[in-house]
């Protein structure tokens, strides 16, 4: 039997806590619960309210963040002996009735990792807000590009399951601590070339308050996800290795850049003077932005079937 332990991470959860609490099942071994330094002392209004032998408590001095307290909650899963890790929000959002059904693609061996989709059952999404609709549609493309996993979405879905095997061989302090820390795990595990599994889930909405701020966080998480697709890249196609793919990605960059400077140059010359520029010329200017968005794209579909598939943990 594979040990199951449940992170919660909690930040103004006291509403909720207790009833989340109560609907995880028999086969749960441990139930970690991280007060991120909680105004309303979530952990100790916890441990007053509940005599359940699973729950562990871990309190912060000061908040960390969601991802902060998560990577807290995974320290403490791996020291008790888990074998899966689960993180469920403590905001109600996820029903836990669905552990079973997250963690399938780690027990049979097909994932290190898994991930809840809110957007695979379509009847559900018309309960979720219309601009966070919208922004997490944005950033699930971010996120495809940034981690390399082009078959999942929702990145910003926080119910996950990982195998503690995996969760070691993760840079644990180097993951984003606040709400990015979703995406940027996924970035880490590409990078651990570990399997991730979608599993379609049922996401509620009730009364609850997210802490989560599209409109907030949208333009920052671009911007780390532009920066950890730099880093994938140069990782994976020139530090890890160095194929065609990458010849590809150099060359085709080169002509793009090329044929886009030497083409506004000409362009704004023959603007200026009157002078209508040569068949030459423009050929000059043409050919490279053709042949460079040729080999781009090639780079994009080698990129897109160079998802991690072999299942990292059964080895370990």
């Amino acid at each position: 039997m594979q040990h199951i332990a449940v992170v919660i991470p909690c930040y103004r959860e006291k509403h909720h806590i207790l009833d989340v609490l109560g609907k995880f099942e028999a086969t749960i071994d441990q139930i970690i619960v991280v007060d991120d330094a909680c105004p309303d002392k979530t952990g100790e209004f916890v441990r007053e309210n509940t005599n359940d032998p699973r729950i562990t408590i871990v309190t912060h001095e000061k908040n960390q963040g969601v991802g902060g307290a998560t990577i807290s909650g995974y320290q403490k899963a791996m020291a008790l002996g888990a074998d899966i890790i689960v993180k469920v929000d403590g905001d109600g959002q996820m029903d836990p009735a669905m552990i079973k059904t997250l963690i399938q693609p780690i027990l049979l061996g097909k994932a290190d990792y898994a991930k809840g989709n809110r957007f695979y059952r379509l009847n559900g999404l018309s309960k979720m807000p219309a601009f966070r609709l919208i922004g997490n549609l944005i950033l699930s493309f971010a996120s495809k590009m940034s981690s390399g996993y082009w078959k999942i979405f929702d990145p910003t879905n926080g119910f996950t399951a990982i195998h503690s095997k995996i969760a070691q061989e993760l840079a644990l302090d180097k993951i984003s601590k606040d709400y990015f820390f979703e995406s940027d795990i996924l970035f880490q595990l590409n990078i651990a070339r570990a399997v991730v599994a979608d599993v379609p889930i049922q996401a509620i909405y009730g009364e609850e308050t997210s802490n989560l701020k599209i409109s907030r966080i949208l333009l920052p998480f671009i911007a780390k996800h532009i920066a950890n697709l730099f880093r994938r890249i140069f990782y994976n196609y020139f530090l890890r290795d160095f194929s065609v793919a990458s010849i590809e990605l150099v060359v085709g960059v080169v002509f793009m850049l090329f044929g886009t400077i030497f083409g506004g140059v000409e362009w704004y010359e023959s603007s200026a003077t009157g002078v209508t520029a040569t068949p030459g010329t423009v050929i000059i200017a043409a050919l490279p932005l053709v042949v460079g968005s040729q080999l781009l794209i090639s780079f994009l579909n080698f990129d897109v079937q160079n998802q991690p598939d072999q299942p990292l943990h059964p080895s370990l």
